[in-house]
């Protein structure tokens, strides 16, 4: 079974982005900030992490960058979902390492089609 990591600091969106990728069959792990985000990968190694950018402690480029630094998550795939939509913001994402770069509001069968595209590759 696939694992997915969704990290965000905003309940509502966690809620429904687990319901969604649970429904999906998925196994899901959920953080609330930066620093939960890679204590999880560290145990976990999640084939694909949600990730918001604007979060406490340590933002979401910064957990993308170093889950692109360990080699032991090559494999690991990164999604941006933020409401950060300014085209620097989405290029550092892309820079960083993210595989796709999503701005809020987005819709739910688009992600859904995005995600299983990237766990089928």
């Amino acid at each position: 079974m696939e694992k997915i990591l969704i990290v965000d600091d905003e309940p509502n969106i966690l809620l429904s982005l687990e319901f969604l990728m649970r429904k999906e069959g998925y196994q899901v792990f959920i953080a609330r900030n930066g620093q939960e985000a890679l204590d999880i990968i560290d145990n976990q190694m999640p084939s694909l992490v949600l990730l918001d950018i604007m979060m406490p402690e340590v933002d979401g480029y910064e957990v993308c960058r170093q889950i692109k630094t360990n080699e032991r998550l090559d494999a690991t795939k990164i999604i941006f979902l933020s409401a950060k939509t300014k085209d620097a913001d989405i290029q550092k994402g892309y820079e960083v390492g993210a595989n796709l770069y999503l701005t809020k509001p987005f819709s739910t069968r688009n992600l859904m089609t995005k995600v299983k595209e990237l766990l089928s590759n």
